[in-house]
């Protein structure tokens, strides 16, 4: 069981190429502020721009610079099942301890072709499995009645619930079960899903503030949702400011205020226009980061 809050890792990128060193020093940086776990490669880790190699090599260099301190969620997902299983064999081999696997996007299956699809995802390999679920990204929406039928393979052990909708968290408890993992995928309404049940947050403000929301969720999962709340009062203005354009541009230009990584990212996404760059900075100082 994974809990608490886990980064959803940024790829950092020097002059085009992957900057494995700054990599490296983000990995070293998340666990020594608290992070419960790192998600490397999923969307705001810009994995619709990296090559499979890339991709992989994310994933490799996570684990190692880990090395065990903390559990490792390999983003593997893909609208192609073939290319899907690679990803899931090949974090399985490089020693991740779950593969976080999202809807098939733009070719929209019926819900039986998700089923399809998850179960030769669970059959490929020896890995846990995350259901990444995102309907404004992938168009397609695993309904909990799905959810639940794949809850009873015992390699689907949970989901990050990207809905925003709260009351998601009780209907999959009801399909699902109470022990399968529910984890927001939204930062800004991660404190009404954990007093619904969830248990954490795969999340995009965690690259920025990890000892914040690491802070936050250990108050939740404790049933301290005052202290919780106050966190959220200082959370939400840079929740807010990072998803102002697509959240890894928000959370890249933050982390090079930091001095962690540079703010480049590939096309088709852009830098922070200069109004977006200053809300980001009011936020941060909100929060105590600057």
């Amino acid at each position: 069981m994974f809990k608490g809050s886990m980064p959803a890792l940024v790829t950092p990128f020097r002059n085009g190429e992957l900057d494995l060193d700054a990599l490296k020093h983000l990995v070293e940086w998340q666990i020594g502020e608290g992070s419960a776990a790192l998600v490397p490669v999923g969307t705001t880790g810009e994995s619709p721009t990296l090559s499979l190699e890339e991709h992989e090599t994310v994933v490799e260099e996570v684990v190692k610079a880990a090395a065990g301190r903390v559990p490792v969620i390999a983003g593997a997902g893909s609208n192609n099942t073939v290319d899907a299983i690679r990803l899931v064999e090949f974090a399985a081999k490089a020693g991740a301890d779950a593969a976080l696997v999202v809807t098939p996007y733009y070719n929209k299956p019926t819900q039986r072709g998700m089923l399809a699809h998850y179960k030769a995802l669970h059959d490929c390999a020896d890995l846990p499995i995350v259901i990444y679920n995102i309907p404004g990204r992938s168009i397609v929406d695993m309904s909990p009645a799905t959810m639940g039928e794949l809850a009873k393979l015992p390699r689907i052990i949970g989901v990050k619930d990207a809905t925003g909708d709260i009351a998601r968290v009780s209907q999959q408890r009801a399909t699902c079960g109470a022990d399968f993992m529910q984890l927001s995928g939204e930062d800004a309404s991660a404190l009404g899903f954990n007093a619904h049940g969830g248990v954490g947050c795969i999340s995009v403000t965690a690259n920025v503030a990890p000892r914040l929301c690491a802070e936050f969720q250990a108050a939740t999962l404790a049933g301290d949702y005052a202290k919780a709340l106050e966190y959220q009062d200082r959370l939400m203005p840079l929740h807010e400011a990072i998803f102002t354009e697509p959240g890894v541009a928000g959370a890249k230009y933050a982390l090079s205020k930091l001095g962690l990584c540079s703010d480049e990212v590939r096309l088709p996404l852009t830098g922070l226009e200069d109004s977006t760059k200053a809300a980001l900075d009011a936020a941060m100082k909100h929060a105590g980061l600057l």
